[in-house]
């Protein structure tokens, strides 16, 4: 048993989304055995290119029923059936929500019109409920209202219950595991099956191949699938818009997020905000105090007459002078993580010898300090890290020339490098810009040891 379902909203996303129309029809395979249509009051204003869409307006819906006066209706019809609409998850997760909000649960099999369309009858250039049913020759009226649009999904769906096929897709795109109901309606579940389950970074396309989100993942194929389970709006919008997902594998994290903020920058996806806003810089900076003791912090960059290093939130600057602390067994009270009149008591810090408690000499400490200030001041070298690669054969670099980002490349793992000549046929050139310094500063301050500053020797 199937309800074939639309509903028309106030078109604020999915959770601020409310009900002005909803049409249900109760449908055995052969004919429709009960049918549920209303207007619906969304208690609130219905914005303007909603009515010019629809037709719908806040006169329109005076006196009409809220969701909770429905809701055992919309329960009861579609109890033991199986949810049906062009581009479900809109349709379901609209409901559920309106539902949830007045205490009530919804939980239903789901199928999509879309999707099922797309297989069973490929080669269509839209699969737009208007389009699909002109191409098919299906009546549709009253178009963009309820009923109208729900009864020509009913006539879609009967045509798709007889297609060649229909009874193996039917049962695969029921199956729990199929994940049919959750990708995109719009998306081939082949192009989603090809995505690795490996880092890298991944391009949601819209229709005409545009590229409207660029993301990056440990597991691409993991991450790309927390997308279509997200309910927020953006999420809904940008999922129902997307046609094809590509890749590019990375082999680590780290070169993951250098190649992702370099195909925002590249392509600017409109879904996209990350890397679009000025982004803070905060400096590390030594200075000495009337007792001649050293100390290290920080401040924002324009502050800062004399940098040690960069980096680019005050959480990363705590993280960095912690690490320092442990290493070079400073003081916390001195690098500025607690703020008190005696000795410091860090509660994860242990290692001060004791400047703080003047049990051991200022000289002593601030040799310490300097050795910390020398291994945090990185500017100026010409360093390659390197990182694993796309598979086991190879391992991948990332070259920073005079302490700036030059760019990436890959490499098999037998080849050795002894200079920059060595990197230049295989090095991809990029852009050194504020976002991939504050990705590199902060790879670096976490991780000193995987550093190689080029010499004569092999690297």
């Amino acid at each position: 048993m199937y309800t074939i379902v639309d509903i028309e909203t106030t078109g604020n996303g999915i959770k601020g989304n409310r009900i002005t129309e909803i049409s249900i029809f109760k449908y055995d395979g052969h004919e429709v055995i009960d049918e549920f249509t209303s207007l619906v009051d969304p208690e609130c204003e219905i914005p303007y290119f909603i009515t010019g869409l629809t037709g719908i307006d806040n006169e329109t819906v005076r006196g009409a029923p809220k969701i909770d006066e429905i809701a055992q209706r919309i329960l009861e019809i579609t109890k033991g059936c199986i949810f049906v609409a062009h581009s479900v998850n809109f349709d379901y997760n609209v409901i559920k929500n309106e539902l949830k909000h007045i205490g009530l649960d919804f939980v239903r099999k789901k199928l999509c019109t879309v999707r099922l369309s797309r297989k069973l009858i490929p080669g269509y250039r839209s699969y737009s409920l208007g389009k699909l049913c002109s191409a098919l020759n299906i009546p549709l009226s009253d178009r963009h209202r309820a009923r109208g649009d729900a009864h020509a999904t009913v006539l879609l769906f009967a045509k798709l219950l007889r297609a060649d096929g229909a009874e193996k897709v039917f049962k695969t795109f029921l199956n729990s595991r199929s994940q049919e109901a959750t990708l995109p309606p719009g998306l081939p579940r082949e192009t989603f099956e090809n995505l690795p389950s490996a880092p890298g970074v991944y391009y949601f396309k819209n229709t005409t191949g545009t590229i409207i989100y660029v993301g990056k993942a440990i597991n691409i194929k993991k991450r790309v699938l927390g997308h279509f389970y997200d309910k927020s709006s953006k999420e809904v919008r940008l999922c129902q818009e997307t046609t094809d997902i590509d890749f590019e594998l990375s082999g680590s994290e780290l070169l993951a997020l250098l190649m992702e903020s370099s195909a925002i920058k590249h392509h600017f996806p409109i879904y996209n905000r990350a890397q679009k806003r000025t982004v803070q810089q905060y400096g590390i900076f030594a200075y000495q105090d009337r007792k001649g003791v050293l100390h290290l912090a920080y401040n924002k960059l324009k502050m800062v007459p004399k940098a040690i290093t960069v980096c680019y939130s005050p959480t990363a600057c705590r993280t960095f002078l912690e690490h320092l602390c442990k290493m070079f067994e400073l003081c916390p009270k001195f690098c500025h993580l607690q703020e008190s009149n005696g000795a410091c008591s860090h509660y994860s810090i242990t290692e001060c010898r004791g400047v703080c408690r003047d049990t051991e000499s200022v000289a002593d400490y601030n040799k310490r300090v300097e050795e910390a200030i020398a291994y945090a001041d990185v500017k100026g070298d010409d360093m390659v890290i390197r990182q694993k690669g796309r598979n086991p054969s190879e391992s991948a670099f990332i070259l920073l020339e005079n302490g700036a980002y030059s760019g990436y490349g890959f490499v098999e793992n037998e080849m050795q490098l002894a200079n920059r000549e060595d990197l230049e046929a295989y090095l991809i050139p990029q852009r050194n810009t504020v976002e991939t310094q504050g990705i590199i500063q902060s790879y670096l301050n976490k991780n000193k040891g995987n550093i190689l500053v080029l010499t004569d020797r092999v690297v």
